[in-house]
C-alpha cells in the first residue's frame, strides 16, 4: 500500500515585534517626526470633525514622568489625547498590533511597545518602569481593556505598582462621546461631540507599598477617574453651542 504523500506545509504564522526593536524605533529621529506629523493631523482634522474640547492641559507636567491615565471606551481615546500635550506620549499596546511589519513600525514610531494581555508581562513591566525612569510620560489604561458605558469598572493595581515605583504622578483622564463616535466594530468616525477632561496629578506615598496600599491607591484613581469622566460627559451633553469651541492656539 503507498503511504500518503504529505500535505505541503502553510507559512509559519509571523511572530510580533520584540520589545527592544519596538523600543529602539521609538527612538529614531523619523520616528519623533512621523509623530509630530500624525499629530498635527489629528489636531487640524480629527479634533474639528468630533468638536473636541478640553479642560485641564495644565495638569500635565512639563517635565519628567508621569503616567496618564485616561478611562477607554474607543480607539479613538489615545490619537485625541495626544493632542492635548507637545510631550510625546508613550504607551504599552496589545501585542496583536506588531505582527504585520508596517503596522508594527507605526506603532513604534507612535510610542507604544507591545503587551502581551493576559499574562504577568515582566519585560513589559521592566520596560516601562525604564521608560517613566528616563523621564518619559507613558499612557496606561487602567481599566485595562476597552469598556462599555459611563462607569469606571475598576482600576488594576499595575499602573499603581509603577507610580510606587517610579515616582511619577498620575494624571487621571476622562474622555467622553468617543464610543458613539468610533463604537467597536467601526471603521471611520461619527460626527459627534467629544470632550477630555484633564485632573490634578495624584502622587503615589512614600516608601515601599504594600498590597493593600496599592489597593488603595487603585481605588483613589478610579473615584478622581470617576469625577473627570463625569465631567467630560456633561459638557459633551451640554446644549450651549458656545461651549463648543476647540482650543488651539496652545497646541
Amino acid at each position: 500500500m503507498d503511504s500518503p504523500v504529505d500535505k505541503p506545509k502553510g507559512k509559519a504564522p509571523r511572530e510580533a515585534k520584540s520589545l527592544q526593536w519596538a523600543l529602539k524605533v521609538g527612538e529614531q529621529r523619523r520616528s519623533s517626526a512621523f509623530y509630530q506629523s500624525i499629530r498635527f493631523l489629528i489636531r487640524v482634522f480629527l479634533w474639528r470633525w468630533l468638536r473636541t474640547q478640553h479642560r485641564g492641559s495644565e495638569n500635565i507636567p512639563p517635565t519628567g514622568p508621569v503616567i496618564i491615565a485616561p478611562v477607554h471606551r474607543s480607539n479613538l481615546d489615545a490619537p485625541l489625547l495626544s493632542v492635548c500635550t507637545k510631550r510625546h506620549l508613550r504607551a504599552l499596546a496589545k501585542e496583536s498590533l506588531f505582527v504585520n511589519p508596517l503596522g508594527a513600525w507605526i506603532c513604534a514610531a507612535l510610542g507604544s511597545i507591545p503587551l502581551r494581555r493576559g499574562e504577568a508581562d515582566r519585560d513589559a513591566m521592566r520596560a516601562a518602569r525604564t521608560l517613566l525612569d528616563s523621564g518619559a510620560m507613558l499612557l496606561v489604561f487602567p481599566e485595562g481593556t476597552r469598556q462599555s458605558g459611563n462607569q469606571v469598572t475598576g482600576v488594576f493595581d499595575g499602573m499603581s505598582y509603577l507610580a510606587s515605583k517610579t515616582k511619577a504622578p498620575i494624571i487621571p483622564v476622562g474622555i467622553a462621546g468617543t464610543e458613539g463616535a468610533l463604537p467597536t466594530g467601526s471603521k471611520f468616525p461619527k460626527r459627534a461631540r467629544t470632550a477630555i477632561v484633564i485632573g490634578a496629578p495624584i502622587r503615589a506615598p512614600q516608601g515601599r507599598l504594600s498590597r493593600p496600599e496599592l489597593s488603595a491607591l487603585s481605588t483613589e484613581v478610579g473615584t478622581r477617574l470617576q469625577e473627570v469622566f463625569d465631567e467630560a460627559q456633561t459638557l459633551v451633553d451640554s446644549p450651549s453651542p458656545a461651549r463648543w469651541k476647540s482650543k488651539y492656539r496652545d497646541l
